[in-house]
Parts: C-alpha cells; sequence; structure tokens
C-alpha cells in the first residue's frame, strides 16, 4: 500500500511539531542539515523520505535523489526508535537493516530521545490550548491508571500463587503430617485398649 499526500502531510506534522519546535533542540537538528533518510517499511510498497534542513523537516512519498541513509524495519519497530540505547541492539538482532551512513539514522534517533512528545501540542490546534491541555491529562492519566490496574493485577496474581504456595504442603510437611497422624492413631490404639481393660475391671 503506497502512502498517500495526506499520511505523509500528518506525519511531516508530527514530527515537525516535536523535533523542530524547541530552541534546545537545535544543535541535535543541525547534525542532520541537508541529510535525507528513506524509511522503509515492510507493510508499505513505497518508502517515507524525510529531509532534514534547518528550519523543518519535509516528508515525502516519492524521492528522485539518493538518500543518505536507509533503513528497512517493520512499523511496529518505530516506537522503539525513541530510545537510542536500542539502536544498536535493533540492528544485530535483524529487526533494523540500515544501508548507507549510520551516523544520519543515529542522529536521527538522538534528537528523537530527545524531543518531549506531548500529544496537547497536537491537539491544540483543533480544540484550543485549554482543551488541548485537559485531553492530554486524561490521556495520560488513562495511560497510568492503566499500568497501575496492570501492576495491581501483577501484584495480586503474586499475592495468590506465594499464598497458595504457603497453604500447600512441601514433601517435608507431608512427611511430618503423615508420621505425626501415625503417632495419633498409635496414641488411640493404646487409649482404646486401656479403656478396654478399665471396662472388664
Amino acid at each position: 500500500m503506497p502512502f498517500k499526500p495526506l499520511i505523509t502531510a500528518g506525519v511531516e506534522n508530527v514530527l515537525n511539531t516535536f523535533l523542530y519546535r524547541s530552541v534546545a533542540l537545535k544543535p541535535a537538528r543541525q547534525r542532520l542539515n541537508g541529510k535525507v533518510l528513506r524509511v522503509v517499511l515492510k507493510e508499505f510498497t513505497t518508502p517515507l523520505v524525510l529531509v532534514f534542513s534547518e528550519r523543518q523537516l519535509d516528508v515525502m512519498g516519492e524521492w528522485e535523489g539518493e538518500a543518505d541513509c536507509s533503513v528497512i524495519t517493520h512499523i511496529n519497530v518505530l516506537p522503539k526508535l525513541r530510545d537510542r540505547q536500542q539502536l544498536t541492539a535493533l540492528i544485530r538482532s535483524g529487526e533494523l537493516e540500515v544501508e548507507g551512513d549510520i551516523q544520519v539514522v543515529q542522529n536521527f534517533v538522538a534528537l528523537a530521545d530527545l524531543a518531549e512528545f506531548d500529544p496537547a501540542e497536537l491537539l491544540a490546534p483543533w480544540t484550543g490550548d485549554i482543551a488541548a491541555e485537559g485531553i492530554s491529562k486524561v490521556l495520560r492519566g488513562g495511560a497510568s491508571l492503566l499500568q497501575k490496574g496492570f501492576q495491581r493485577q501483577q501484584r495480586y496474581v503474586a499475592e495468590v500463587i506465594t499464598e497458595e504456595w504457603r497453604m500447600a504442603p512441601g514433601p517435608l510437611e507431608a512427611a511430618w503430617f503423615a508420621e505425626e497422624t501415625a503417632a495419633v492413631e498409635r496414641a488411640v490404639d493404646v487409649l482404646t485398649k486401656r479403656l478396654e481393660k478399665l471396662e472388664g475391671k
């Protein structure tokens, strides 16, 4: 499936919002100035081409020139590229193939790692600043709530398993219980014989 202009425009808008808004990111952006990164996603027939300039990033579905670097991967690997620590591991595992100047993808990953992604900035043009911030908080709160719920469930399962293991006797406890039961049976037999003798008198 090819990338439609609407998709490339949307990707371009998102990347420019997060990667080009902050003055603090300028040194990281300058390393990419004039570079072309070709991203081939195995789920799509056409690549995404990222063309970096000083003021913005252009995202295109078609590019006649040569790319400085090409990466080939699956769409589900893209979120992992926000963590520069994972880049080498992704290349080693074969999840990410790199052709050309690896420094370009390293600089892009470093820039993405430094950028702070906030959904409010994407929503603001359509909903207004206050509503966007509210929606962003709800989204963050929802994610946090889901994470807490998941952690609570994990803790509950861990406690149940631990309690079950505590209730289930171990081999030594079972042997001790069998021995104690046998001792009680012997004691009852002795007591019964004594009672019978007493009754006989």
